[in-house]
């Protein structure tokens, strides 16, 4: 499980119920909107974007980064046009919380894979797993899993696992800006586990690492996605109780231009202008909005003194 959604088998295709009749809230506006999903177990990412677009009656969703199946949590999705903002959620932090158990190893690195070795960790203790955790916090590289979606040579390589093939992988660099660790009651070995990252981290990996750290393995044996950047559990709402929210609140980690009406007409039109006009300060991007407080474009640095739109919104 991970921050980029590594196990990404196709369990049977969901059968989801009868479409109910759209509720007012469910009504897209021109610009789009972002919705934010508590994903439930049991449902890939692409299980909840098939499921979006049956409720919103529309074909433009898509998320900013996938949950694996076994996974819940905020999962942040991008409907009508606003599913060009995506671009500017993908790479934002998670946030997890999950349980590490320890002396049992699996093949996928969590609790629905096939168990490849046993240790005998009932010895160690509690200080010895928070100081373990220590050299997994900061910069640093995780090979990524065989149950992940990366794809080489053209394949992904959960699809190889699948055939039972292992195929080596190079490490990437992450960041891992927390890894806080505290027993689970009334069970040994089990570690409950908070977790700050950058995109592109594995979860599963931290724990597998975490149990060979300490001199035998462990494997995650549960994940929940508590934040997506600014995305928190408290705004994430079941699937069939979603709520399409104002394009603005997909990006507000973006520097905000309030436009006058006529500096408006322009950004609509898709002018590149100067950034003085603009009123455009720092390296951006920017959230242009208009009198009515609607997001109408992202302006990124373009050549010399001028901006340019990276997409236009509302026309």
């Amino acid at each position: 499980m991970s921050a980029t959604g590594d196990k990404q088998e196709r369990p049977p295709k969901k059968q989801f119920p009868p479409t109910p009749d759209m509720r007012p809230e469910w009504e897209i506006p021109a610009e789009g909107g972002i919705v934010v999903v508590d994903k439930e177990a049991g449902w890939t990412s692409h299980d909840v974007v098939a499921r979006a677009r049956r409720l919103l009656r529309t074909k433009k969703v898509g998320h900013s980064g996938t949950l694996d199946p076994d996974a819940t949590g905020v999962m942040v999705l991008g409907v009508g046009r606003s599913t060009r903002l995506l671009t500017y959620l993908t790479g934002l932090g998670k946030s997890y919380v999950g349980e590490i158990a320890l002396g049992i190893e699996t093949d996928t690195l969590d609790v629905a894979g096939q168990v490849t070795a046993t240790h005998d960790m009932s010895a160690v203790t509690l200080a010895e797993v928070v100081a373990a955790t220590a050299q997994f916090v900061g910069d640093i590289e995780q090979v990524p899993p065989m149950v992940s979606a990366i794809k080489i040579d053209g394949k992904r390589l959960h699809e190889l696992a699948r055939e039972g093939k292992v195929v080596e992988r190079k490490p990437r660099p992450v960041t891992v800006s927390r890894f806080d660790i505290e027993p689970v009651e009334g069970e040994t070995g089990v570690y409950r586990a908070f977790v700050d990252c950058s995109s592109g981290t594995y979860i599963r990996t931290l724990a597998a690492d975490l149990g060979t750290a300490l001199g035998g393995g462990a494997h995650l044996r549960s994940l929940r996605r508590t934040a997506v950047g600014p995305f928190a559990l408290e705004q994430a709402r079941p699937l069939e109780d979603i709520v399409v929210q104002p394009a603005l609140d997909g990006v507000p980690h973006l520097a905000r231009i309030d436009a006058s009406d006529d500096l408006a007409v322009d950004v609509r039109f898709g002018k590149v202008l100067e950034r003085d006009r603009l009123g455009a300060h720092g390296d951006g991007p920017w959230a242009v909005v208009d009198a009515a407080g609607v997001l109408i474009a992202v302006y990124v640095a373009h050549k010399g003194t001028t901006a340019k739109p990276a997409l236009v919104l509302a026309g």
